[in-house]
Formats: C-alpha cells, structure tokens, sequence
C-alpha cells in the first residue's frame, strides 16, 4: 500500500533463535532502548525468519516447482535498513489501523480523535508510530510457531485506549503460514490490523509481477476519491480492469483507461469479499515462472490488492542488494475496510472493554 498483551522478553524458548551469527550480527540491535532479534521457523514446507521489530516477516522460502527454495517477500538485511525505511511496511504488522483514515481523524462517542498525518493529509497504517514502528515482545516460540505482543498505551498515534495485542505465526503441516491476532482494549477504540507482506511469486527481486495470475473472490471494489480515500460508495467489477473473479494476469489491464486506477496508479483499493462471516477462502495468485501457487484465507471481509505503483529504481535496495523496481511486488492485505470509522456503513471496527479482537489470515502455499 502505499508507499498503498505486552510481556516480559524473556524468550524462554530458544527454538525459534536463528543461530546464524552473520545473520544475527545484521539484527541484534537496540531499538527505543528494547533489544531487537532474528528468529527462524522451518518446517519440511517452509522457512521463515522474521523479527520481533514490528512484528514482520523478513523472508519467507517455499519451494517452486523444481524443489528450489524461493524467497518470495521483499525486505531488507539488517534491523537498521528497517528502522531507516520503516514508511516502506515490509512484511510488518501494521495499525492500530491498517490502509487509511480520511483527514487523519475520526469521532467515537462524540469526541474526535486527532491521528497522525503521514499520507498528505490522512493517516496511512496507524501514523508514524504506528506498531509496525515499535519493538515487540516474544511471548513464546516453537521450532514451526512464534507469539509476539505490544501493548498500545492510551492516545498513542492518537489512538483511544491501552490495546494490548498479540500475534502469533504458525506454519502448518500443509505448507500454510497462518497469521492469528488477538487485542483487548481498556476503552471503546477502533482496531484493524494486518499483515504488509510484499510478495512476488517469482522471487524476490524479480523485475516484475504483471505476469502473475490473480483471483479475488470479489463483486465489487470500494471507491476511492483522488487520495485513496473511500466515497462510501461500492462498484461492481463486473465488465471492468477490477475484474478478478477468474483468474486473470495483473498486468492485462492495469493500463486501461479506468478513473480508479488512474487515482491509484494502478491497483490499490480494497476489494469487497463474497465471502460470509467465518475463516473462507478469497483469493489465489499463481506464477508460471516458478509454478508457485498461494491461497489466501481469511476471517475479515476486505482485501487490499497493491500492485506496487508507488516502487522505484531509486527505492533503497533490498535483500542481498537486490533492486526492487516498479511494480515488482504485490500486497493483498486482509483487512476490514478503509475509513471504516467515518463510514457508519461499512463493518464496525469498533472495539470496547470485555470483547477480543480476533483475527486470522492464512498464506497456503503449493505448485502445479
């Protein structure tokens, strides 16, 4: 997208420390005066490593349909380049509310709440310091499954509220890497949080993802006005450059002559999923390069498509000094809807004292 219950860290299972030294020396640092480290999780499907500064994955490795071990997420080597680029979000949980809020601000029971602007004039994934910019905590960790936790004091980013929320990364016997996240808040607040992964099936560092097939089991789009803001309006994608319920190249018609994708410079809008309440499908990309396929489940009710409008060849470099050009990596962040708190229309994100924010989204991986 653009660019779009805190513990003790004490990590009492060592499983998941990536014992690597070099790779450690690149993490193992100091951020906000917390200690900052790499983990690693493998199982016979999957690697991973991610750190526990703002929770986000660093790479994750899944064989193409050779046997070859794939990175297919951007990111960066060091806990350094992070920090210096944290407004890229690569692979980190964002929020407390992830996609935008219009003119930074939104009312809650009479009173507004002023947020940080780091969007022009509206708040993009919680504000500058949003909790993909803060340092987790490791609550416990397995050799295939890690739980991180940050608690958001009260008007943080000028949020409402202390959000104590966790999240855990699971890898799953079927070639699966679930997401689960959990919150509780002492004061009625707004909450949506997701996963900013960028992906390219092709490897990370490949030039391009207009060659990748997508299916997004999606009727409609909501529509955004000139800073990616929602109307309130839905339009349907039948008959449109948003149509993606059969599986279709990113690049087909990203070109076309579309008020929607002239404002995004491509895709970048939240797709309205058919899906009913519960874990379902809704989404699947494809890359014949590799033959990697990737399964999107999830609980929430919108999903991001991002096309990397906004990347450059002048973007920082990437893992292993790779160059990460325009359009070389696509983000479908599950979500609950942009704007959501200054649109009693859309689903409430609204959050009060004695409920639990829940949430899981599952990335499955195969080839054919």
């Amino acid at each position: 997208m653009a660019y779009g219950c805190q513990s003790s860290s004490t990590q009492s299972k060592q499983a998941a420390t990536l014992t690597d030294s070099t790779s450690n020396q690149a993490f193992d640092s100091q951020i906000d005066g917390k200690e900052v480290k790499l983990f690693q999780l493998k199982n016979n499907k999957l690697a991973i490593t991610l750190t526990n500064y703002g929770a986000r994955l660093v790479s994750l490795k899944v064989p193409d349909k050779d046997g070859k071990l794939t990175d297919v997420i951007l990111g960066y080597d060091s806990a350094k380049e992070y920090k210096d680029n944290y407004n890229n979000f690569y692979g980190a949980i964002v929020g407390r509310y992830g996609n935008r809020i219009g003119k930074a601000s939104f009312k809650l029971n009479g009173e507004v709440y002023s947020l940080e602007k780091n969007d022009g004039e509206n708040s993009l994934h919680g504000g500058t310091n949003g909790v993909y910019n803060k340092v987790w905590d490791v609550v416990s960790s397995t050799s295939t499954s890690i739980t991180l936790a940050y608690t958001s004091p009260d008007k943080e980013a000028g949020y409402p509220g202390t959000v104590k929320m966790e999240v855990t990364y699971t890898m799953e016997d079927n070639g699966a890497l679930a997401i689960a996240y959990q919150a509780t808040t002492d004061k009625e607040t707004v909450l949506n949080l997701t996963n900013h992964a960028y992906f390219n099936l092709n490897g990370a560092g490949d030039s391009s993802i207009l060659d990748h097939e997508l299916q997004i089991d999606a009727k409609a789009i909501t529509e955004v006005d000139n800073t990616l803001i929602p109307t309130g309006k839905s339009l349907p994608v039948a008959g449109t450059a948003f149509d993606f319920t059969k599986p279709t190249r990113i690049g087909a018609r990203i070109e076309d002559q579309n008020a929607q994708l002239k404002i995004g410079k491509g895709y970048d809008h939240n797709f309205e999923l058919n899906k009913k309440d519960g874990f379902q499908k809704v989404a699947q990309v494809y890359a014949a390069k590799t033959g990697i396929e990737m399964d999107i489940y999830t609980t929430e009710p919108g999903l991001q498509f991002y096309s990397g409008n906004f990347m450059k060849d002048s973007d920082p470099k990437g893992k292993e000094g790779k160059v990460y050009p325009f359009r070389s990596a696509f983000c479908l962040e599950t979500q609950h809807f942009p704007d959501a708190p200054n649109h009693p229309n859309f689903v409430s994100t609204v959050l009060k004292p004695g409920e639990k924010y829940s949430s899981k989204t599952t990335y499955q991986f195969s080839v054919k």
